[in-house]
């Protein structure tokens, strides 16, 4: 479903990526990691002789936005606990400084010969003029003026933080620190969502119902101690003596109540009140203000394709015809008599298929995750160093949370409601959200140090969710799908995806009711009704976000299949998976170029290693 720090993380503003720059960067050879190394890093000193007058401009421009890009950003709940962090200035003059200062490098990087660019410079440029463009345009459309969605929250994202441990005393006093600051910070999110409200720009009603749970949690917590902000105070690191341990207990309970709790009062009151009673009744991104510009913008955003709401929803419609006939022939290997909307209730109602307890849910997890830890080698040459727990989704999030979420360190599974909980489709949802797919693909990108800082730490969904939604599809050819209604949940992920395709633009640019976007689920997945629920909401409220998935995916499987054609026994499935992943998250067009190179290369991969 995607990662735990994914999308569009608001609060720290994350380097998301277009395909609006592709149309203006010249064709480049790719260039692998030896190449990178010899100078194309931006701020690298290597190399700094062979280095043109454009690279040295395209890489200073970069390295000094990126660094102030990154001061403007709040705290994430994966983000390092050993460096000062503030939560970001909303008010209107830090807004419209962001704005002159995207302005400003737009037209700087309009300046730059991109001819004279390195190769790897080139595509560097076109990774941050993506980003560029889709910073610019979200500032244009003041998209902090929405700033949650029934799937994020900058509420939930500072109780999410506050679940990691200090690494140190400075961490603690960093911590406390942020905590007096949410006063200001929640404050200016309310003019900023008020302002939103007075131009027909928030969140649709229909999707507020529960969203507000983690708000009141804090409000009506017993006592300090039993507040989400306090919970790394309670097991300190033992470099911090015990006198200074409670010293620090002291100051969190007295800004957890002084600040904390406050803030999250008035925030409680603003949402059941004025944001309920102002909230469009409206779902489609259209009917925004300037609407349709608005749903194109997130589609360059998030698909980082030139597609039309019209294209992408045939895409969809094609894409769930092909599948439909896979699930149809699954129905005939298990020997079932009926209708596809007869096996879906069957799957949907039979208790075979579903956990009796939370451990029972998060035990398969594990084990599957294991599974494929035995298969890896012989599909990956290159593995992160960094390793993943397994844990529920927390209480305060969970009745709406997607059924599991992966990133750096970190595999949630949502053991809310197990009856939504399919057995059958958690292979598929492990394959994605652990390893191989966010859990791994992610620190990959991050431990690449021949990438540009903005590049490794950046997230770009047509990228990611591609890449975790080709992993499910990779578990066939791991064997890692046991049984045939294993594959069929598979195949129902798969259907679910494209689905959104259709539901995605039918609800934003076609007119769709909410209703009628559940039904679609309903008929074409076998997801429970409360995931359906859920979803449909998730794409009501995020405009766009749901198209990258499936449109990424689609693009994985074509650069592969070109790839087996034209190297035919040379083909290397190890050297192929290392050659799209040793990139990071780039526009969906790079992908392309990356596999033409391994062609040219005669499949040889990125690694010196590799065979």
């Amino acid at each position: 479903m995607g990662k735990v720090a994914k999308g569009n993380r608001m609060m720290r503003m994350a380097g998301l990526v277009t395909g609006a720059a592709l149309a203006m960067m010249p064709v480049a050879l790719w260039t692998g990691p030896a190449m990178a190394r010899a100078g194309a890093a931006t701020g690298s000193a290597a190399g700094s002789a062979g280095r043109s007058e454009a690279d040295k401009a395209f890489e200073a421009l970069s390295t000094d936005e990126y660094a102030w890009r990154q001061q403007q950003a709040g705290p994430s709940e994966d983000g390092p606990r050993d460096r000062k962090i503030m939560l970001p200035d909303l008010g209107p003059q830090a807004q419209a400084a962001r704005l002159a200062r995207w302005e400003k490098v737009e037209q700087q990087l309009a300046a730059i010969r991109q001819d004279r660019l390195s190769p790897a410079n080139r595509i560097n440029f076109a990774v941050y003029k993506g980003q560029i463009d889709a910073l610019l345009a979200a500032q244009r459309y003041r998209d902090y003026e929405k700033p949650f969605n029934a799937d994020t929250s900058f509420w939930g994202e500072l109780a999410d933080w506050a679940r990691t441990p200090f690494r140190d005393r400075d961490a603690a006093d960093a911590y406390l620190e942020m905590l007096r600051e949410i006063p200001r910070y929640y404050d200016q999110q309310i003019v900023n969502m008020r302002a939103g409200l007075a131009r027909g720009f928030s969140a649709p009603h229909v999707t507020l119902t529960g969203r507000d749970k983690g708000i009141e949690m804090v409000v009506q917590a017993a006592s300090p101690e039993a507040s989400p902000f306090y919970e790394p105070f309670k097991n300190l690191p033992a470099t911090i003596p015990a006198a200074d341990q409670e010293a620090l207990r002291a100051q969190a309970r007295e800004a957890i109540t002084k600040d904390v709790v406050p803030a999250h009062a008035r925030l409680l009151a603003f949402m059941r009140g004025e944001y309920e009673k102002g909230a469009r009744q409206t779902l489609a991104a259209y009917a925004l203000p300037d609407g349709q510009a608005y749903y194109r913008s997130k589609i360059n955003e998030f698909v980082t394709l030139d597609k039309s709401p019209e294209e992408i929803h045939q895409i969809g419609l094609s894409e769930m015809a092909r599948i439909r006939g896979q699930m149809d022939a699954v129905m005939k290997q298990v020997g079932f008599k009926g209708d596809l909307k007869a096996f879906l209730h069957f799957l949907r109602t039979d208790p075979q298929f579903y956990p009796k307890t939370p451990n029972e849910l998060l035990y398969r997890a594990a084990w599957i995750a294991k599974t494929f830890d035995g298969k890896a080698s012989q599909f990956f040459g290159r593995m992160p160093r960094s390793r993943f727990a397994i844990k529920p989704v927390p209480d305060d999030v969970a009745p709406f949370y997607t059924g599991g979420r992966g990133g750096p360190g970190i595999y949630l599974v949502n053991t809310y409601n197990l009856p939504s909980r399919p057995f059958y489709s958690q292979i598929a949802l492990t394959l994605h959200e652990s390893a191989p797919g966010h859990a791994m693909q992610m620190p990959l990108a991050a431990e690449n140090t021949d990438l540009p800082a903005f590049r490794r730490d950046s997230y770009l969904s047509a990228y990611g969710e591609g890449w975790a939604l080709y992993c499910e599809a990779l578990g066939e050819d791991m064997g890692m799908y046991e049984t045939p209604y294993d594959r069929f949940g598979m195949l129902s992920y798969q259907a679910w995806r494209a689905s959104r395709l259709v539901v995605d633009t039918g609800i934003h640019a076609m007119g769709w009711t909410r209703e009628q976007a559940q039904q679609y689920l309903r008929d074409n997945t076998a997801l429970s009704d409360h995931e359906i629920e859920t979803e449909v909401d998730r794409y009501i409220s995020w405009p766009g976000q749901a198209l990258a998935y499936y449109m990424g995916e689609l693009t994985f499987l074509d650069a592969r299949h070109k790839a087996e054609k034209a190297l035919g026994p040379k083909f290397n499935i190890r050297a192929f998976h290392d050659a799209v992943l040793e990139m990071g998250a780039v526009p969906l067009p790079l992908i392309d170029q990356r596999v033409d190179q391994l062609i040219r290369d005669g499949g040889k991969g990125p690694y010196p290693d590799e065979e």
